[in-house]
């Protein structure tokens, strides 16, 4: 099996030297999404609500454009700078995934890029 590396003008393009996500085999390896507007590349305004909001969104664009969908996830990582927004993030995650459940972790960081306040990466699997 080899690699294939998956992008999209739908979500953010990388800031660094890393792919939107790497396909391999039937599982898709998708990197971190902060809330970057894709159409400007700038962090979006407001509370973490929305910018969760937006991350789900851009994971949707990667997710879409390799030919999966929310209910192909099988593992997620959610990354906070306030544990304090939990409830907020959660609220907004549960939409997202309410018929199908993966395995996540949460953690609390000290700073995400760009000043965002959320970041989450998942595993995705046909």
């Amino acid at each position: 099996m080899k690699l294939e590396h998956v992008i999209t003008p739908h979500a953010p393009q990388p800031i660094g030297p890393y792919s939107q996500a790497v396909q391999f085999g039937t599982e898709l390896f998708c990197s971190g999404q902060i809330p970057l507007d894709p159409a400007t590349g700038e962090i979006i305004e407001g509370d973490a609500a929305a910018q969760t909001q937006r991350v789900l969104e851009n994971l949707g664009a990667v997710l879409c454009a390799a030919g999966y969908h929310y209910t192909d996830v099988v593992k997620t990582t959610i990354f906070l700078i306030d544990m304090g927004d939990f409830p907020a993030v959660n609220g907004v995650y549960e939409k997202y995934f309410s018929q199908n459940k993966p395995a996540r972790s949460t953690v609390a960081v000290a700073a995400l890029p760009r000043g965002a306040r959320v970041e989450i990466d998942c595993i995705a699997r046909t």
